[in-house]
Order: C-alpha cells, then structure tokens, then sequence
C-alpha cells in the first residue's frame, strides 16, 4: 500500500481541511468541506458522544448529502462551532434548498478538552472558531497541537489531530483525519513503540517498529482523570457510494481505531468516525474500502501522537519530548 502525494486525508480529491484554534483557551475547531456538497455516514462506537445532525446521515432520511464536517474540542460548547460553519457556507449560498432558502447541513461531533491547561472564557469561543476555520480550507494543514487536537490527552502523552492516505490497487484514494483523545494509550507502555507501528508506511510516526515485549495489556494504562475523553475521526475516499455504504465504510473503520488505542470504546469515550465519498473516481469494492479506511485510521491516530507540541500549561507530555 502507498500513501498519496500529501499522505492526508486531502489527497482524496474534493476534500479540503481547515482549522483553528485558541493557544490561550488550548481548545479548537477542524472543518471538512468540499466545493460541492458530498455523502457522508456516521457509526458511533463510544459510550459518550456529543454530536450534531448524525442523525440525518441515516440512510432513510431526506437528505442524503452534506456541506460540511466538524471536529471540536469544548465538549457540549464546541457543538456550536458547526453554527459558525453554517453561517459561513450560507454566506457562500450553500446548503439544501427550501424554496428559497439555502439550508447547509453541518454535523458534528465534540471532545472534551476542556481541563487541558487552558484558560476559562467568559463567552463560547466555538462559533467564531468554527468561522476561521471554514475560511482556512485548503489542501495542506498541520497536525499534532491544531484544530480538535489542541488541547487532546491520551493516558500518558498529550493527544493531537492526525491524518492518513493510502492509494489502493484500483486507483482509488482513502485518507483519514482523527482528533485523538483518548481514556487509553496509543503506545505500549510507556512508549516508544507505537500499537499503530504495523501499519507504518515508511517513518510517518518515527520508524521504530513494532515492540519486542510487551506489558500486562490486561492491565492498560488509562486516563487519570476518566472522564475527559474522546476520539473522533473522519474517512473519506474518492469512489462513488451511497449514504449505506458510507456507514458501512464507518463501521469498518472503528477497527483502525481498536489497533491504534488500546483500550478504546469504552463507556467513557465517545469514539466516533464519520465516511464521506465524494464520487470522482468511480466504483470501488466496499471490503478494500472498509480496510483501506481502517489502515488508515489507525496510521492517522499513530501520527496525531507523533507530531504533538509541548505548549504552556501541558497537563502530560508529548512523544517527542521523550522520544522524539
């Protein structure tokens, strides 16, 4: 398997990322859009989510395509990041159609950042964040310490925003973008080596390989303060499916999230993937899909650790600092 040319989950052609975030506040906002509105699914695997409008992405419902994704820390405040996104794409006069008013359709979903080390406010900050970060969307973007990952933890390094591509034989393109915050550890013990380090194309997370021992995983490391979690992710391809098969490539995509996060899906998480499709290359089979997007995945979980910052106020430490 080869990553695309930018090896994120912009590779995937349509697919444009942007993000914002407050240093003062260790919280943010990633946005994914395209120029033209797209399908999109959801599966939920956590015991706590905190979403907006999944419940449209059933299959059975009206309207079958979307505007806009959004990925927030601030857990319930950061649901309103998605009203800024709507406010813009409507400026832009995107949305569904009802007579003659543009409605755009922005699901979301949040994690809880909000005792990352930052300082409180006074008012949401989410709206304004969700704003500037609709009007970054590009192609290029940072990972690690930006947008949703700012002010992410795991159990024993500090979290970030990864993303992933992989080219499969038939041409077509599957990336991945995660906000990682999880109750668990993407390492095995203390690290260095990471639980993703099967799947490493080339040095994305370091190069060190797989461990040779490994600790008592009936006794993982977990998060101090439990419930303070979250990961949640977005896959994305270029082939044409419909909002089932989206869902479905959703569900297959929790498996990156098991092999990059041990323990993950638990009660106190709420692990969370949405699937889009943007349509531009055509038919693919959907079992390479499902486990193109799952590679992915779990390579985008290992790479939101790796690329993670030290910034004021550090609750944990980062991969590097120890590792890098």
């Amino acid at each position: 398997m080869q990553t695309g040319s930018r090896n994120l989950i912009t590779d995937v052609q349509g697919v444009k990322i942007g993000q914002a975030q407050s240093e003062t506040f260790k919280t943010g906002v990633t946005v994914l859009s395209s120029d033209t509105p797209f399908t999109a699914g959801v599966h939920v695997m956590g015991g706590a989510p905190g979403t907006r409008e999944t419940d449209l992405l059933s299959p059975d419902r009206l309207v079958q395509q979307v505007d806009a994704l959004v990925l927030s820390g601030g857990s319930a405040f950061g649901l309103d990041a998605a009203s800024g996104v709507a406010d813009a794409l409507r400026a832009a006069g995107r949305g569904f159609a009802v007579g003659d008013v543009q409605v755009p359709i922005v699901p979301g979903a949040i994690l809880f950042d909000l005792l990352a080390g930052g300082e409180s406010w006074s008012e949401n900050p989410y709206r304004d964040l969700g704003v500037q970060a609709f009007a970054a969307l590009g192609d290029n973007f940072e990972q690690g310490s930006f947008g949703a990952g700012t002010g992410a933890t795991t159990a024993n390094f500090k979290g970030g925003i990864g993303s992933a591509s992989a080219v499969l034989p038939n041409g077509c393109t599957v990336g991945a973008i995660a906000a990682v915050n999880a109750l668990g550890s993407t390492v095995i013990g203390d690290g260095p080596h990471f639980w993703a380090a099967p799947f490493e194309i080339g040095d994305e997370f370091g190069g060190r390989g797989a461990a040779h021992s490994f600790p008592d995983v009936h006794l993982p490391a977990l998060k101090q303060a439990p419930s303070q979690n979250t990961t949640i992710a977005i896959v994305a391809t270029d082939a044409r499916l419909t909002q089932a098969q989206c869902t479905r490539m959703a569900v297959a995509a929790h498996d990156g999230m098991a092999r990059a996060i041990v323990p993950s899906h638990t009660p106190m998480d709420g692990d969370l993937v949405f699937a889009v499709a943007t349509g531009y290359h055509g038919e693919a089979a959907p079992v390479h899909l499902g486990h193109g997007a799952a590679v992915c995945l779990t390579r985008a979980i290992a790479r939101g650790i790796y690329h993670a910052r030290p910034a004021p106020g550090d609750m944990l430490p980062c991969w590097c600092d120890r590792w890098g």
